[in-house]
């Protein structure tokens, strides 16, 4: 299929538009270079049942979305939204949509850095392996030592990682470097079911399965050292990926509210092209109520990266000593939904952000950034996959301008889970992995065939794409040495 042929224009190195048509209310906005573009406009061709574009072009069709709807250089196809998407909308006109945010709320990292470089750790990494693999409980419906109450998971809603500190996992000072300080405002634990609390009683401080992981891993190159200084971070250093978000509970809210949300579409008219777009204005009952729950859910995810954080202190502390302390270098969640100040045709405008598989990336200058990171803007932390590569990248004013400070949030599936364990073996990939230098640790071999590094886009390409198009900007690259999976 040619672009030309869906009104698909090229505009930059690495940016395209997608021109507005029948229902469209705002033009697309594709971050991608064009082997990512070759590969969309197959999907179509091929009639596949799920295309990102075609989702692209859903999104831009929903109430009070401004701008543009937007898709990263990590696109793949998602549940309304595709992964790799952005849609802003204006308070007064603008919708809540479920699919905005998918599932797994506030899925995220957090990179720790510890005060070790590699050649300290290397002799002692397969211990600290089976330290880590020992300390934080993983898997399908793990549960963690931590044991609460639904009144004391209400806390946990309520107050996110300021919770998990009062507990004693942690310190105020991890609190300073967390998104809106590892408590999204507007939470009410009264808008989430029972049943959602009662899945999460057990699950806080647990990594879980699927694409989760924590990783040990060593600065690889440093390409921005001003920003590396102001983050802390330096070639040679071994430093900790946290990958993992709202567990059962943020799931369960996306279930209820695809129902609830979905019948409020229908009272308020709105017309839906998929089923995970379902929406309801911002300031209706209805809205209100799933963003409060989608609030709930973040914070979630951030007491339970941040009691993760915690026991991988500890392992760290028992094979390495004392002097092996992680800091909290950023925390931030790529599943969200978010009121922001942004400029919309020279005006400056309040807006529902949702992204989707997309981080927040703002660049110098913004209030939302910690005070020591604002001079260059706050850390975007990118996974990639466990055979080859991380990255920390930066926002830019370009990337405020184009995208609503977004970025992107990893390499992105370039095959499905069910595909990808047709096509790999897990002891294959772990062996294979071994003789890279890569440790193990996995509670499930079919889990590492879905997640083979082989499933995954090119990391290496996903990024060059985002700094091609002015969006991000390369800070670090890190590598892996041990990787834990559920």
């Amino acid at each position: 299929m040619n672009a030309n042929d869906i009104g698909l224009e090229r505009v930059g190195p690495a940016e395209w538009t997608l021109e507005k048509r029948d229902d469209m209310r705002v033009p697309g906005r594709i971050i991608a270079d064009p082997a990512t573009i070759d590969q969309l406009l197959s999907d179509i061709e091929g009639k596949k049942e799920w295309n990102a574009l075609e989702q692209v072009h859903n999104v831009a069709c929903l109430p009070g979305i401004v701008g543009a709807s937007i898709a990263l250089p990590d696109v793949h196809p998602g549940y309304g939204f595709p992964i790799g998407g952005v849609g802003a909308f204006g308070l007064d006109e603008g919708v809540a949509v479920v699919g905005g945010v998918g599932f797994d709320i506030n899925c995220g990292v957090r990179l720790l850095a510890s005060s070790r470089t590699v050649e300290e750790v290397r002799p002692l990494l397969a211990q600290l392996a089976d330290a880590l693999y020992a300390a934080v409980p993983a898997g399908l419906g793990a549960e963690g030592s931590l044991r609460l109450s639904v009144k004391e998971i209400d806390r946990v809603l309520q107050d996110g990682a300021h919770e998990a500190v009062r507990r004693g996992y942690g310190t105020a000072e991890d609190l300073r470097v967390i998104e809106e300080e590892g408590r999204f405002p507007g939470a009410d634990p009264g808008t989430v079911s029972a049943l959602a609390k009662q899945r999460q009683v057990r699950q806080v401080g647990t990594l879980g399965s699927g694409n989760h992981y924590l990783e040990v891993q060593v600065v690889d190159a440093v390409d921005d050292p001003e920003a590396a200084r102001a983050y802390g971070l330096s070639a040679g250093q071994v430093v900790v990926s946290i990958h993992t978000g709202s567990r059962a509970l943020g799931h369960q809210i996306g279930q209820d509210y695809l129902k609830e949300i979905g019948e409020a579409s229908r009272r308020y008219g709105i017309p839906v092209r998929e089923r995970e777009l379902v929406c309801a204005p911002i300031d209706s009952p209805e809205g209100k109520r799933y963003l409060a729950a989608a609030a709930c859910g973040a914070n979630c995810a951030f007491a339970n990266r941040q009691v993760i954080a915690h026991l991988v202190r500890g392992a760290f502390e028992e094979v390495l000593g004392a002097r092996a302390a992680l800091r909290t270098v950023y925390d931030i969640g790529h599943n969200n939904v978010k009121r922001e100040r942004h400029r919309v045709e020279g005006k400056d405008r309040t807006l529902l952000v949702h992204r989707k598989g997309s981080t927040r990336a703002f660049g110098p200058g913004r209030d939302e950034s910690p005070a020591r990171y604002r001079a260059v803007g706050h850390p975007i932390l990118v996974g990639g996959t466990m055979g080859t590569a991380s990255y920390v990248l930066r926002g830019t004013p370009l990337g405020m301008e184009k995208v609503f400070g977004s970025g992107i949030h990893g390499a992105g599936r370039a095959l499905s889970r069910k595909k990808a364990a047709k096509k790999y073996w897990g002891k294959t990939v772990i062996e294979s992995m071994a003789q890279d230098g890569i440790l193990v640790r996995a509670h499930s071999a079919r889990g590492i065939a879905e997640e083979a590094p082989g499933a995954y886009k090119d990391v290496e390409r996903v990024v060059q794409a985002a700094v091609d198009a002015g969006i991000n900007r390369v800070v670090a690259r890190l590598r892996p040495l041990a990787v834990v999976k559920g």
